[in-house]
């Protein structure tokens, strides 16, 4: 077992028994399940800086007090995140408590758009400057930066970042600023787990923006079912959230561009064309 690793544990009063085991979802960072005197933990190693920014969304997720289950952080240094293992589990209402969590954590609301720290999006740097107006971040530390990283990767041909970049400035035309919701920021469908404690989120890359950023997320690469939206929205379904749907779809799409190459460049251009067509 890594040394390091080993300090981190005796520090948090944790002895291990046996060898850390490989979790599967591992893409960005090592995942290991390690069994200890105290029960099982998760074990993540990465990039000292991203790790940092995880820990501190993981703090700002349970302060939130949304009712969403949070892993809680036993230790964090060296490279290191230390965390204990969620037990999964299911039951039919689910998707509803998510819906309910969900929509607890986004209600509070701040003035500033952004986050006092920048953090990361798998291995992409996520700028995090707060501005006042939920357009201009969207467009200055979303949409435009990635663009650029894209085409200067030559995954992205001059017309289609023109395309974007004018979705980017057009934003003010339809799209209300409003005040900012703590956002998960990475809520795929592999970030929440089913437990025998309700509905959990894991490995955020929080921010304060539109709401509408984790439930595009969440419909990107599938979708909840309907007693998640009926939750959600409570009776208040957006008249248009398909149009905001695709615009907060577009920043996740350019980064998996950007991560995973041109294979996703196909999905953007689809994005892109639905909010033309709006």
């Amino acid at each position: 077992m890594d040394r390091s690793l080993q300090r981190l544990l005796a520090s948090a009063g944790l002895t291990p028994r046996g060898e850390p085991r490989p979790l599967g979802g591992g893409d960005i960072a090592e995942v290991h399940s390690l069994a200890t005197d105290q029960g099982e933990v998760v074990v993540k190693q990465d990039a000292p800086a991203r790790l940092a920014g995880e820990a501190d969304g993981l703090r700002a997720l349970c302060e939130a007090g949304s009712g969403l289950v949070v892993p809680e952080l036993l230790a964090e240094g060296d490279g290191w995140l230390v965390m204990e293992a969620l037990e999964t589990g299911r039951s039919r209402r689910d998707e509803a408590r998510l819906g309910e969590g969900l929509r607890r954590l986004h209600a509070p609301t701040g003035d500033a758009h952004g986050w006092p720290r920048d953090n990361a999006c798998g291995h992409t740097p996520q700028p995090n400057a707060p501005l006042p107006d939920g357009r201009a971040f969207q467009r200055e530390r979303r949409l435009l930066p990635l663009a650029e990283a894209c085409q200067a990767r030559g995954l992205m041909d001059a017309r289609l970042r023109a395309r974007v970049e004018a979705v980017a400035h057009g934003l003010a035309a339809w799209l209300p600023d409003v005040p900012a919701s703590l956002v998960h920021g990475d809520l795929w469908s592999g970030n929440v787990l089913f437990t025998t404690r309700g509905p959990a989120i894991i490995d955020p890359a929080v921010y304060r923006h539109y709401p509408e950023v984790d439930l595009a997320m969440l419909t990107l690469f599938g979708s909840p079912g309907e007693a998640f939206f009926e939750a959600y929205w409570n009776g208040h379904r957006p008249g248009d959230w398909s149009r905001r749907e695709a615009l907060f779809q577009l920043y996740p799409l350019l980064n998996h561009l950007l991560m995973f190459g041109g294979g996703y460049r196909g999905a953007v251009e689809r994005a892109v064309s639905r909010l033309e067509a709006a």
